[in-house]
């Protein structure tokens, strides 16, 4: 009979993926690490094997022991499975930006759970670091794993992830791609990686309001940096003694939106179910793609399942509220879609300048067509109000007819974006869509930015 004594004995051996769709147009080959085949779902189920089983060794976690950790979840899971294995309590300290999933899954493999605000320095007593620290000092025979400090982390990596990747590839690989969070991942298969072959370039997949990126290019640990940020999993507001700099050749930043849309995207397109900084990874290389060749091997390591992300990048409504899932817009109808419902605010000829100015200020907007007889004849723009009332600011007093512009030009609404970028390149400051028969609306530059942003 085959099988294994316990589920720990599973941790590692997961499968090398060729991605195909998404990098159809980067000339070197992408495999996927899949770390989701662990029996926690993730790659730190090695990392947490490992902590434990060294603490154990030199005494620092007795029997009946209380295991503590601040995690963003993934680490608490391999926590868990090897707790319940090895006889010991666990407590998980999260962040709330963390996914309801994974505290619900920490939960149900039986850890207790401390939930602390996202939104505090690292030192701050609130902070999951500083709660953490503290449970360990009351709890008796209680150990704090501290994941971001301790070797165990980067030696998980170093002695299991590393080696597979070489043999996997059969030393062909040319870099290796990872989201840096506490860096034993990326430190750990770095120094494995390197020490087969220097000449492997190692590349760290940073967020925006994370530190690593800058500090690694300039030594300087920039505060001003440092701001929430939606991804998971990845970037720090700390330097953990676990991100090894000196094995890692570049750090990319991606955007919480490109790593939302990207894990999306890698569900969709290549039926790999995985997490948030899968997304930031995968974008990562697509960023960096013009720094590969044919011949190129590059492995990217996807960290975790997909299902601890169903309430966040994988619900749409989540998605569109912070302006990650926008319709897809192609024509001139589409920008107006959001304000269509909303009256087009318009002065005639004889409105008094004043009135015009008190109307932008009432419905916070920069452009205001001027009609005449059912037709437009001109328009006001809140830069020429400015320069004009600067010069004579008895012009306020006047009828518009004495200060408005050139009307603002008129199109259907099936025209395409691309005619419309042509049309604000020539200095437009507004268009007006005609749809619905007579009915009109106005797009402005920032509609336009939106759209293709």
């Amino acid at each position: 009979m085959k099988y294994y004594n316990n589920i720990l004995e599973t941790i590692g051996n997961t499968p090398l993926v060729k991605i195909n769709k998404i990098c159809k147009d980067v000339k070197a080959t992408v495999l996927a690490k899949i770390e989701t085949t662990n029996p926690g779902n993730s790659v730190k189920d090695r990392m947490a094997l490992q902590m434990i089983e060294d603490a154990e060794a030199d005494g620092r976690l007795k029997p009946g022991g209380t295991v503590i950790e601040g995690t963003s979840g993934n680490t608490g899971m391999g926590l868990a499975l090897a707790c319940i294995i090895k006889g010991y309590k666990l407590i998980c300290v999260l962040s709330d930006k963390q996914s309801k999933e994974k505290m619900d899954i920490l939960r149900a493999v039986g850890a207790e759970v401390h939930v602390c605000p996202t939104n505090v320095s690292a030192d701050d007593p609130r902070s999951y670091y500083s709660v953490s620290k503290r449970l360990a000092e009351e709890i008796p025979n209680s150990w704090y794993v501290n994941q971001y400090d301790n070797p165990s982390n980067t030696k998980a990596h170093y002695e299991s992830t590393g080696p597979e990747i070489w043999e996997q590839t059969d030393g062909k690989i040319t870099h290796f791609v990872v989201g840096v969070g506490t860096g034993g991942t990326i430190s750990g298969v770095g120094k494995y990686l390197k020490e087969k072959n220097p000449n492997i370039k190692i590349w760290g997949i940073d967020t925006y309001g994370s530190v690593f990126k800058k500090y690694h290019e300039t030594g300087i640990f920039d505060e001003n940096e440092i701001y929430p940020y939606i991804t998971e999993g990845i970037g720090e507001d700390i330097l953990p003694k676990n991100v090894n700099f000196d094995v890692i050749d570049k750090f990319e930043k991606v955007t919480d939106k490109d790593a939302a849309i990207y894990q999306r995207k890698l569900a969709k397109e290549e039926g790999i179910f995985v997490g948030n900084s899968a997304g930031s990874a995968i974008k990562g290389v697509l960023q960096l793609k013009d720094e590969l060749k044919e011949g190129d091997v590059v492995v990217v390591l996807f960290h975790d399942h997909g299902s601890r992300y169903v309430g966040k990048m994988f619900n749409d409504d989540w998605m569109r509220e912070r302006g990650f899932l926008e319709d897809e817009k192609s024509c001139a109808v589409d920008l107006i879609k959001d304000h269509q419902g909303k009256h087009l605010v318009t002065v005639s000829t004889d409105t008094p300048v004043s009135q015009a100015i008190i109307l932008m200020k009432q419905y916070g907007i920069s452009q205001i067509p001027v009609v005449e007889n059912g037709g437009f004849v001109g328009s006001l723009t809140d830069n020429e109000l400015f320069a004009r009332l600067v010069e004579n600011p008895e012009l306020k007093e006047l009828p518009v007819k004495n200060i408005m512009q050139e009307p603002f030009p008129v199109v259907e609404e099936n025209v395409c974006i691309d005619d419309l970028s042509k049309i604000f390149k020539g200095n437009a400051p507004a268009i007006l869509v005609k749809y619905d028969g007579d009915k009109h609306h106005i797009i402005t530059k920032q509609d336009l930015i939106n759209a293709i942003a």
